[in-house]
């Protein structure tokens, strides 16, 4: 149950960033349009290459042994810096997200410290089904990062857990799920709260919390 925690922790602690394809997911939401088929798209797309991740690296440390030990303190490491990043997010607010629903009036002063986040390749109103998931595979799969974060790193990461690593992996694919699922059916309710830096300062708190604890865990439990 440790495992899947952790996996699911560090899953939703990547995924959660203002970025292209979760403004595109939270229009999508606000708009109702195709809600389901985005959600679909995304997490199965997560869970794709998560897979892939776990199982590429497992090959290659079935075969490499002495290199789990190497994984173990860079990837230790790369989730403690990556918190204190997020920690100094959350001292130094980030961008707030901001969408605004069809036909709303034009927004007004924002909070001190807030700006507005482009949403990139979005989809038009009313726009087909077709070209809204192929606009979600393309913000997914288009997007280096993804491959960083979720095919080396929560591979890697995996990893470390031997043969628990595929109990890792779900966890970190719920996360994937849970995440999609809120930000899209929950979008009218989550554009309001995402829409301040005090908000994405509790965010950034929590993801460093729990990027720092996995990334302790790594070398001190075993």
């Amino acid at each position: 149950m440790s495992v899947l925690l952790a996996g699911f922790g560090l899953g939703l602690s990547l995924i959660i960033a203002i970025g292209a394809q979760n403004v595109f997911v939270l229009r999508q939401g606000i708009r109702r349009e195709h809600v389901l088929a985005v959600v679909i798209v995304c997490a199965v797309s997560d869970a794709v290459l998560i897979a892939a991740g776990i199982a590429g690296i497992g090959a290659v440390l079935s075969v490499i042994p002495w290199l789990v030990e190497v994984v173990r303190w860079v990837g230790a490491a790369f989730l403690i810096g990556y918190g204190m990043l997020a920690a100094r997010r959350a001292w130094r607010p980030r961008a707030a997200l901001v969408v605004e629903e069809p036909g709303a009036p034009e927004p007004g002063p924002a909070e001190p410290g807030a700006t507005t986040v482009a949403a990139t390749a979005v989809a038009p109103p009313q726009a087909r089904l077709r070209t809204v998931v192929l606009t979600a595979l393309a913000l997914t799969w288009l997007n280096p990062h993804v491959y960083l974060d979720t095919v080396f790193l929560l591979g890697s990461i995996a990893g470390t857990h031997g043969d628990a690593r595929w109990v890792f992996g779900a966890g970190a694919m719920a996360a994937s799920v849970a995440w999609f699922t809120a930000l899209g059916f929950g979008a009218r309710y989550l554009s309001r709260w995402l829409s301040t830096p005090r908000a994405w300062r509790w965010l950034d708190a929590g993801i460093a919390v729990v990027m720092v604890a996995i990334g302790l865990s790594l070398v001190l439990v075993r």
